[in-house]
């Protein structure tokens, strides 16, 4: 979403957005640090078995996707603290739970709690109320860089919390930072004057039909289904690559995660700005796809080399990368403009489906065919995704925009979508009017926003 209407966050704003930053980081670190060691410290838990042991890992997505939406939907009724506090208490409740268990089944209860306490749509909606319509964008990519930032973090503090405490250790933690996050929340996060709606970042129930039946966003969401799937499928079984198959300490697996994870970065970035400058999206898109099943082919042929097996998840994470950074921008780029955030949210939520099917998936190949089966279960996910994203329709290279214009009756709204059409780089224009919010798709470059801002009450 872009405006010229004033350049920089606010103060406020920046409080705003850092406070719910630092929420949707630590509950998310929590998260993911179990994720390269779990696979180890279950193998002393009674009753475990392979598909068990995938299932614990990855039932947090199940509980995640069925709830996150209607928590947002929630918050608009009974405001977004009181829901946030609620979803954190059941996060650090499922994380004692965790910790406190001797079997696996109770591993598998508290990580669905952990799911449970599903805030990700809540914090979206809650940093919608604190920005203003031309900043949002801004707002929202700096509480989405928390997760990738925080998935790094926590694939290198993983192995070594669970040197100095383990990995019930790791659960006791966190809880610790749910309670952290629930302080930033109370005291940090600013109290917004009023809530509402926003369908750019946002579910409408209304909208869901539409959204469902879009053959491009359908697209778009079985591929973060299917990268997130593979993703956590592999972290069922690389633990046990690492320590099995290449004698490394599992307290020393971050020296092997922590040099892929910042090569990945580094590697992916000239692609993408590639795809973005010379408006190549597709083509990088679809080549990443192909990469991600070649480093899957790499990871199931590896006989014991530990060049290989480093060369095979490097060529994973820069392609993971390119992939996790494009989606959310495809994503954007093709949904109509009053069906963002409906868009977001089905995204969202088929993202943490993956994630459980992963896990359930890798853990039951496992225990049937062993290793290799899981990361040939990685490539032909990615080869299904290399056919759906090659019929991609190209991408319209057009920004979001939102636009307070107050009030307006039916005709009045119809009348002013027209105009707005009319104005120079504007390609789609919806205005709600009950809302007093005209939702638009812009040609960045070649927008007119003096124009448009004479539309503007704000």
């Amino acid at each position: 979403m872009q405006s010229g209407f004033s350049d920089s966050l606010s103060a406020a704003e920046w409080r705003a957005s850092g406070a719910l930053a630092g929420v949707y980081g630590v509950r998310m670190l929590g998260l993911f640090m179990i994720l390269p060691v779990f696979a180890l410290y279950a193998e002393d838990l009674a009753h475990v078995t392979p598909f068990l042991v995938g299932l614990a890992i990855g039932i947090y997505g199940l509980t995640q996707a069925l709830l996150q939406i209607p928590l947002g939907m929630i918050s608009d009724r009974v405001g977004r603290k009181p829901v946030m506090v609620a979803g954190l208490l059941v996060f650090a409740l499922g994380s004692v739970v965790a910790a406190l268990s001797e079997s696996i089944y109770g591993v598998i209860a508290g990580r669905a709690l952990q799911g449970a306490g599903a805030i990700a749509a809540v914090v979206l909606a809650l940093a919608a109320d604190l920005t203003r319509e031309e900043h949002r964008t801004k707002v929202m990519a700096i509480i989405g860089l928390t997760i990738g930032l925080s998935f790094s973090v926590a694939l290198v503090a993983g192995p070594v919390l669970d040197r100095w405490v383990g990995v019930s250790g790791i659960f006791w933690l966190t809880a610790l930072l749910a309670v952290l996050a629930i302080g930033i929340t109370l005291l940090l996060v600013p109290t917004p004057v009023s809530t509402r709606v926003y369908r750019d970042t946002e579910a409408v129930p209304g909208t869901f039909g539409a959204v469902l039946r879009d053959p491009q966003l359908l697209r778009l969401d079985a591929g973060i289904f299917l990268l997130h799937m593979i993703l956590t499928a592999n972290f069922v079984v690389l633990p046990l690559v690492l320590r099995d198959g290449l004698g490394l300490d599992a307290a020393l697996h971050w020296r092997i995660y922590l040099p892929v994870l910042l090569l990945g970065f580094f590697a992916m970035v000239p692609f993408i700005i590639y795809a973005e400058r010379h408006r190549r999206m597709k083509p990088v898109f679809v080549g990443a796809v192909a990469v991600l099943g070649v480093a899957q082919l790499g990871l199931a042929a590896n006989g014991g080399s530990l060049a290989w097996l480093v060369a095979s998840l490097l060529v994973f994470f820069a392609a993971f990368n390119l992939l996790e950074a494009s989606l959310p921008s495809l994503i954007a780029k093709m949904a109509p403009p009053d069906r963002k955030g409906t868009a977001m949210g089905v995204y969202s939520s088929t993202q943490f489906l993956g994630i459980f099917t992963g896990g359930a998936l890798g853990g039951a190949l496992y225990g049937q065919v062993g290793i290799p089966g899981v990361f040939l279960l990685g490539a032909l996910g990615a080869l299904i995704w290399l056919g759906l994203a090659a019929s991609m329709r190209r991408p319209r290279y057009l920004s979001s925009y939102v636009l307070n214009v107050g009030p307006k009756g039916r005709e009045e709204a119809e009348s002013l979508a027209m105009q707005l059409t009319g104005v120079r780089g504007v390609a789609e224009a919806v205005v709600i009017g009950e809302e007093g919010m005209a939702y638009l798709k812009v040609e960045r470059h070649a927008l007119d926003e003096a124009a448009l801002k004479r539309f503007s009450v704000a």
